[in-house]
């Protein structure tokens, strides 16, 4: 890995080496927090958990060859003998044990700080392009629209999963090597100060942000700190950057300037959520000008959603292979993102149309009794209501399993009721809720809509004990929670039958 020696390492962190001196010089081949993937030449980062601590392992890791550990802890509480002197290492015993095993060691006062330190510096020393994406819903599937885009031209790497936060940032980077020619990479935060740690690390070209809504609102407070909390990206927003925002979002609209920088604008505006809507000049209904909308939208049921798209260099239409309107939002970032990046129409396009869904991430599953829409990794009220309104251009008997949302602050209750309010208007058959808070998304439910079928569990096991004689053969059948709910045991199930 390019520019990290043990040295160098030691360096970055601020961490005290005790190895070998003529180590010191030798770069790492890889980093890892998983003992079980530990290798020769690699560095193994012991990370204290709820119920693992990674410096129980740090014998058995530098058995296995690994170059250097980086823990927090003092050589002489993992070590099985008495801690060696700095720059020398004490040989193992000849019978093979790890009662005298020693290595290469660097001690930091925090093991995540120092791997955030070293992905910083790395990143660095790559000097390869950074998009940086951020927002309260969303993140995740624009990640994989703009890297499906950028792959049409660059060698790119792309988080993995939600790999976002001040660990999974620095092991993303770590996955850089010199064949890569641009990364992409997902920031999410539920503090203040969050976003300004990540910002640091990753020092993005072009900023994204998706949209603010109702999430983390228990640390955050309201949309307005959540505003606060995400825009800590710019902090460390290059000097020759890019600010790419949705326009529809009445937060993000108010940011006319960042740092000197004039955002792109990315939307439907007001009048161009319908398909055949007229090719009108992009002004959203919060007064930002889109530079780049959508127009003539087409659902196609769950087969995914077409729609033109206007860049101001020219226009082009799509089909997008995921159903939903936030979709086409994030067609038309990808579309922002890849012009930035000197992609043509022609390839912004066909990589728009090569995108594949993610597991627990409106994930269509067609079984033989069911097609099961699994969207359970996680759920807010914004993306309740978009993965709802999908639901309603399926086939057959429409079905939403629906379970609690969490870290809404203390206006939790009524979230959930209103959202079972505007369920409760939409054209579905079923909505079976799970949770001691959905318990107010049914009465919501209920409440604006006595007609439709509404069934309640506390729990998520009483509801698998009932689960399949509430379903019949042919329903299309949404499963959304937040991801302490552990719905992906319902979609397992679902697909156990079938």
């Amino acid at each position: 890995m390019k520019g990290l020696t043990l040295e160098r390492i030691a360096q970055v962190c601020g961490g005290t080496y005790t190895g070998k001196k003529e180590d010191l010089g030798r770069e790492i081949t890889m980093i890892t927090t998983d003992s079980r993937k530990a290798e020769a030449g690699g560095l193994f980062a012991a990370i204290k958990g709820e119920r693992v601590d990674g410096h129980d392992f740090i014998p058995s890791v530098l058995a296995q060859g690994a170059l250097v550990v980086l823990g927090e802890r003092e050589p002489s509480q993992w070590q099985k003998q008495p801690e060696a002197e700095k720059g020398s290492v004490s040989a193992a015993p000849d019978d093979g044990s790890l009662s005298g095993m020693a290595g290469n060691y660097i001690q930091v006062p925090s093991t995540v700080e120092a791997l955030g330190a070293i992905a910083e510096y790395y990143l660095e020393q790559l000097q390869i392009p950074v998009v940086g994406i951020t927002g309260s819903v969303g993140k995740t599937s624009t990640k994989e629209m703009i890297a499906a885009v950028l792959a049409q031209k660059y060698n790119v790497l792309k988080t993995d999963g939600n790999f976002n936060n001040a660990l999974g940032l620095p092991l993303t980077i770590f996955r850089l090597r010199k064949e890569h020619e641009i990364a992409v990479l997902e920031m999410g935060i539920n503090h203040f100060g969050e976003m300004h740690v990540l910002a640091k690390i990753a020092k993005p070209n072009i900023c994204v942000i998706t949209n603010i809504g109702e999430c983390h609102l228990e640390f955050l407070g309201d949309r307005d700190g959540v505003l606060r909390a995400k825009s800590e990206i710019f902090d460390y927003l290059r000097p020759d950057g890019a600010v790419i925002l949705n326009g529809d979002d009445d937060k993000l609209a108010q940011l006319r300037e960042v740092k000197g920088i004039r955002p792109v604008f990315f939307g439907l505006g007001e009048e161009k959520g319908i398909a055949g809507a007229d090719d009108i000049a992009g002004e959203s209904a919060a007064g930002a000008e889109n530079r780049i909308y959508a127009d003539h939208i087409e659902k196609k049921g769950l087969d995914g959603i077409a729609c033109r798209i206007h860049t101001g260099k020219g226009l082009f239409d799509v089909q997008i292979p995921i159903p939903g309107l936030h979709m086409v939002r994030n067609a038309l970032a990808g579309t922002a993102v890849g012009l930035q990046c000197g992609l043509t129409p022609e390839q912004i396009r066909a990589g728009i149309e090569s995108l594949q869904p993610l597991g627990g991430r409106f994930h269509i599953i067609h079984t033989e009794n069911y097609t099961i829409i699994d969207d359970c990794y996680n759920a807010n009220p914004m993306s309740m209501r978009g993965s709802l309104e999908v639901l309603q251009d399926a086939l057959g008997r429409r079905v939403a399993i629906l379970g609690d949302m969490g870290e809404l602050g203390a206006n939790e209750t009524q979230i959930h009721r209103e959202l079972g309010e505007y369920a409760g208007g939409l054209d579905i058959d079923c909505c079976i809720c799970v949770g001691l808070l959905c318990r107010h998304m049914a009465e919501g439910i209920r409440s604006a809509n006595p007609e439709l079928e509404t069934i309640y569990f506390e729990d998520p096991e009483a509801l698998l004990a009932n689960l399949l004689r509430l379903l019949k053969k042919g329903d299309t059948v949404l499963v959304k929670a937040s991801h302490f709910m552990h719905f992906e045991k319902i979609v397992e199930r679902l697909q156990a039958e079938s």
